[in-house]
């Protein structure tokens, strides 16, 4: 008999392989076919599509507990065991071996907790019957033992179960585990199936009584008519008994009778006596009924009569004006001794009219006339207040601020500049900040009367001071003037004048703008914070306005009001796009007509030494980049329009200087270097002195625009006369790049025109050799150049057979030309000199003008010794030192 799959350690240990991890211990593992057979129909299990699976019981023990689980296991693609179902035992309600199976090898397993109970469960085949006992001993003995219960068993006798493990298992005592004294369950194994008596289905015991009780019977089993003789006079003598004990008993079943007839009647009239009973205990039970719902009533409205007092008491309270308040709102004086019972009684103000709204009131006494009239009382009392507070800061802001304007101490004078000075005003205002949060919170449309006052007062201050600051600025600083003429023709050669310092010019606007800026920013952020504007902070403290150290502060002026926000709101450092812009408008009121007094300096600046305007422009740069708040936007429109008018001032002088440029072309015949290029160079020099490190938008600009239209206007005079053109344009050029080396070598820009000039100065010296060339040495190149132009079209040894290309021919072309050639060469020398009046390009111009001649001699030799082999020239190391010599 071939050996069972159950008893295979290796698909053991396959098994216990693909549930690593799992804790759980492989009881018994056996192979199997799996299979689905049909309902009700005999002879169609299904073979044909089984599937081989491996069936594996495993234990998992948790404390004093132990689960039980059937595992289905199939093969992979490999042929590696992995898991493919899961069972609990404790659901397995029925075992059924499948009766139209001839072999009795195939079963089916029932869970009670399958979703679907109408699905057919898989059919699991087994190899013999062997096996097939052996897996449901081992599943009947797991439920009894570790479950305490069987479950049902369909198609197969128990006793035949329990007789077939009798005589495959022999008897061994089973050992019992034990830990620590208490007795554990032990984890049932395949092993202890094999050697188990105590876990049959049928105990010895119960064996033996059931043969005992059999052999009882098998007497009659031979004599089954006298057996069923001897049953029929049993019953009728059971029968015969029954009827005489039936008759005895009749007297005593008529006492009975009588009795119950008796307890009948004493039942009647109980029950009448609790009808009575009932009718009275319910009419008590109604009137009961009827007092507790007029005690609740009446309790009811105890109560809402406590809590309606208590409601009146409360908003009698609301409606009451407290006399001092009163008192203070409708006359009180806004003197600053009294300033503190006026905030008191705004705060009341303004909490007893939000008391009276419909969030914080119960909505069921908005419609009261008692609230109605004492609402409107409330309104005419805010906007009574209102009104007086509103007339008493405007009249409050002028009076300052003529106070001021009438005393001359506070504004320059000749000789001493006066640094303006609001710390005084601001403190006299901080003692109304906490006054307009509240006319704020009472009425918002009063704020834009006031903001529109307080600019008004204080723009004449802020002009006044600014105009007195300009005036005295300009008065005290000494500065010579330079001429605005750089580039005229006829402007001589001196500059002299234009070397004079007018760096106090710069400084002075220097100190306007460190002056006034942070005035203006602080003046600013006061009044964004004093009018009550949800606006973040312009400078962070400890900040700087303009991020110069040197700058406008005050260490006794802070422009934190020292006031807590009123409202929640106010608090939020959110922008509002709707005041922010409020803000600038009232910035524009505020500040307008002060920028009069910047412009007034810069032009004072531009006609002293409009050079002036690359420093002041660096300057105005610096301080807008430093206003980043929202309540600096008129300070940064003041500064851009500032960087405006001088990059116009700047640019009125650049135009002016090309048109100064331009004004060269209308004059005589130009000979040798223009008289701007010069200039030029002295004038960049000068610019980059005044960028220092800033800036420097204007200068390029200013560069571009001046080389672009120098180099435009030295072609156009060059022009003028073709014959000497070439001469002109390389000694201009030259003079360009001498005159600008330094300054190319530090100015991008100047460095991009300085190789734009080095080109042109190239090209027009190779245009002025070749024509001295060509003027000496023509009938020699010309030659040449037929030859070039024939080797195009011909082969060389056709061309000495040409018309003027001959050997005769170029025997006398070589006598004229090169007979006395030192003296054409003395004579191209003397050429090149005489045109030319700058003497150091002599020296280059003429080496230039020897390695021209001698490149194109040696392109001839070539020609000829490849066209006219037999003929002798002179040689180009001859001509090398023929012009060595000279």
């Amino acid at each position: 008999m071939a050996k069972s799959s159950a008893d295979d350690e290796e698909l053991r240990r396959a098994c216990e392989a693909a549930i690593e991890g799992t804790k759980q211990k492989i009881v018994l593992s056996i192979r199997v076919a799996k299979s689905h057979g049909i309902w009700g129909k005999s002879g169609k299990l299904g073979r044909h599509m089984a599937k081989p699976r491996v069936l594996a019981l495993s234990t998992k023990s948790m404390g004093q507990r132990t689960k039980a689980f059937l595992r289905v296991l199939k093969y992979s693609t490999g042929g590696v065991l992995e898991p493919a179902k899961l069972y609990k035992l404790k659901h397995l309600s029925k075992v059924e071996v499948i009766a139209n199976d001839p072999s009795g090898c195939s079963f089916t397993l029932g869970f009670d907790n399958l979703r679907s109970q109408s699905v057919t469960p898989p059919q699991w085949t087994m190899r013999n019957i062997d096996d097939r006992n052996r897996l449901l001993f081992c599943i009947l003995n797991i439920c009894k033992d570790v479950l305490g219960r069987l479950p049902k068993v369909v198609g197969i006798d128990v006793v035949e179960m329990a007789l077939w493990a009798k005589e495959n298992t022999p008897a061994v005592p089973k050992q019992t585990n034990q830990q620590d004294g208490v007795p554990v369950a032990a984890t049932v194994t395949e092993s202890d199936l094999k050697v188990t008596v105590e876990r049959e289905l049928v105990s010895q015991a119960e064996e033996e009584d059931m043969e005992a009780l059999l052999g009882n019977y098998l007497m009659g089993i031979g004599e089954a008519e006298v057996f069923s003789e001897s049953l029929k006079r049993e019953l009728l003598a059971l029968e015969a008994a029954n009827v005489h004990a039936i008759l005895e008993s009749e007297p005593l079943i008529e006492e009975v009778l009588q009795g119950l007839e008796a307890a009948t009647y004493c039942v009647d009239d109980m029950d009448e006596w609790l009808g009575i009973f009932n009718v009275k205990l319910r009419h008590m039970r109604e009137d009961i009924e009827s007092i507790e719902t007029r005690n609740n009533k009446l309790e009811m409205q105890s109560v809402n009569n406590v809590s309606l007092i208590e409601e009146l008491d409360k908003l009698l309270e609301r409606l009451q004006v407290p006399s001092e308040h009163a008192a203070c709102l409708t006359g009180g004086s806004f003197d600053e001794a009294h300033m503190l019972q006026n905030i008191e009684a705004c705060e009341w103000l303004t909490g007893a009219l939000r008391g009276l709204q419909v969030p914080n009131l119960d909505p069921s006494y908005a419609n009261m006339r008692a609230v109605k009239e004492k609402r409107t009382e409330l309104e005419k009392l805010r906007t009574m207040f209102v009104r007086r507070a509103s007339e008493f800061l405007r009249n409050y802001f002028a009076s300052l601020v003529d106070f001021m304007i009438s005393d001359k101490s506070y504004f320059s004078q000749r000789g001493q500049l006066k640094r303006p000075d609001h710390a005084d005003l601001r403190y006299k205002c901080r003692t109304y900040a906490r006054l307009l949060q509240h006319l704020k919170s009472l009425d918002k449309n009063c704020l834009g009367p006031l903001r529109k006052a307080y600019c008004s007062s204080l723009n004449l201050l802020l002009r006044r001071e600014a105009r007195e600051f300009a005036n005295e600025l300009r008065a005290s600083t000494k500065a010579s003037r330079n001429p605005t003429v750089w580039l005229e023709a006829s402007a001589g050669s001196s500059h002299s004048s234009h070397n004079a310092d007018t760096s106090a010019v710069s400084e002075a606007y220097a100190k306007m703008l460190t002056i006034f800026i942070p005035l203006l920013v602080d003046e600013s952020s006061f009044f964004a914070h004093f009018m009550c504007f949800e606006v973040p902070a312009l400078v962070p403290p400890g900040g700087v306005a303009n991020g110069n150290k040197d700058g406008y502060n005050d260490a006794n002026d802070n422009d934190d009001l020292g006031i807590m926000d009123i409202d929640e709101n106010d608090g939020k450092a959110g922008k509002n796009s709707a005041d922010l812009a409020a803000l600038n408008e009232s910035l524009q009121d505020l500040l307008n007509g002060i920028q009069e007094d910047f412009y007034a300096v810069v032009d004072w600046a531009y006609k002293i030494d409009p050079l002036r305007c690359i420093s002041m422009h660096g300057i105005t740069e610096r301080y807008l980049s430093g206003q980043k708040a929202d309540a600096a936007g008129f300070v940064r429109l003041l500064l851009g329009d500032l960087e405006s008018r001088i990059s116009v001032q700047f640019n009125r002088f650049v135009d002016e200087a090309c048109h100064q440029i331009e004004r060269n072309e209308r004059n005589v015949r130009q000979m040798g270097v223009l008289s701007y290029i010069p200039r030029f160079a002295t004038l960049a020099t000068r610019m980059e002195q005044y960028i220092q490190g800033q800036s420097r938008d204007l200068a390029d600009q200013a560069h571009t625009k001046f080389v672009s239209i120098m180099f435009v206007t030295l072609e156009k005079i060059a022009q003028t006369d073709p014959k000497y053109a070439d001469v002109f344009l390389l000694e201009n050029y030259a003079a360009f790049q001498n005159s600008l080396y330094d300054l190319a070598n530090v100015v991008p820009t100047l460095a991009k025109f300085y190789h734009q000039a080095s080109e042109a100065y190239e090209q027009a010296c190779t245009r002025h050799i070749s024509m001295i060339i060509l003027y000496q040495f023509e009938k020699l190149f010309q030659f040449t150049r037929k030859i070039e132009d024939l080797m195009f079209t011909i082969t060389p040894e056709e061309i000495p057979f040409q018309l003027g290309l001959s050997k005769m021919d170029l025997r006398k072309m070589l006598k004229s030309s090169l007979s006395g050639v030192d003296k054409s060469i003395s004579a191209m020398y003397k050429r090149l000199h005489k045109n030319l009046t700058s003497e150091e390009l002599l020296p280059s111009l003429w080496d230039k003008c020897k390695k021209d001649f001698l490149d194109k001699y040696e392109s001839f030799a070539q020609l000829v010794a490849k066209i006219y082999p037999n003929e002798s020239i002179p040689s180009v190391s001859e001509m090398r030192e023929l012009l060595a010599s000279m």
